[in-house]
């Protein structure tokens, strides 16, 4: 996991509802509600300049966030995000607190290398999935997990018990039964160019 912190300052806001949401877009601010850990939920507001940039980063989305909210420092994990239909503008987003001695879940984006080798071998690697649903407790959330395809060949393919997971972390779906073990990507073979006719085959 990188050392990189994740910093950011929220406001506490009283008004909610639409209306109240709209009015703080209009100033470039983005509503948020912060819930879990058996809480209270909290109405934020955030700076949109600082969100817009902090989610160019993968790190806003897979690692443990810390939120200043009225001087208290929250830990928390980045569960939703709402963005415009066709504007470059964000316009809710969701946090859930975390406990350090509790497990929690959340998603984790999967690395593929050596996809570079399969495509020279003529084949081609079909993604089903591009993140996992995991659990794990706070110090052991990983950034990725990583999917070596260097070694597969047409035919082949990878499921989420295939993968190598890290100490403490483990799969919610594996953990509901085998019938979750989900189709992570699989080698097709590159379909060959259309001959034009026998003639030219024969030629």
């Amino acid at each position: 996991m990188s050392n990189k912190t994740y910093t950011y300052n929220a406001e506490l806001r009283v008004e909610t509802g639409t209306g109240a949401s709209r009015r703080l877009r209009r100033e470039d601010k983005v509503p948020a509600i912060l819930y879990g850990a058996d809480k209270e939920a909290l109405s934020l507001t955030f700076a949109h300049k600082d969100m817009i940039k902090a989610q160019e980063d993968e790190g806003f989305y897979t690692h443990i966030l810390t939120l200043n909210v009225d001087g208290e420092a929250v830990e928390v994990i980045l569960k939703d995000i709402q963005r415009h239909p066709f504007k470059p503008k964000l316009t809710h987003l969701d946090f859930q607190r975390v406990d350090a001695t509790h497990k929690f879940q959340t998603k984790v984006p999967l690395h593929f290398i050596g996809e570079e080798i399969v495509t020279k071998a003529g084949a081609t690697v079909v993604h089903q999935l591009t993140e996992v649903e995991i659990t794990c407790l706070p110090k052991a959330l990983p950034e990725f997990i990583e999917v070596d395809v260097s070694k597969f060949v047409v035919g082949d393919s990878v499921h989420i018990s295939d993968l190598t997971f890290p100490k403490g972390v483990s799969s919610v779906d594996l953990a509901k039964g085998e019938g979750h073990d989900q189709s992570i990507l699989t080698i097709k073979a590159n379909k060959a160019a259309p001959v034009e006719d026998d003639a030219a085959a024969a030629e």
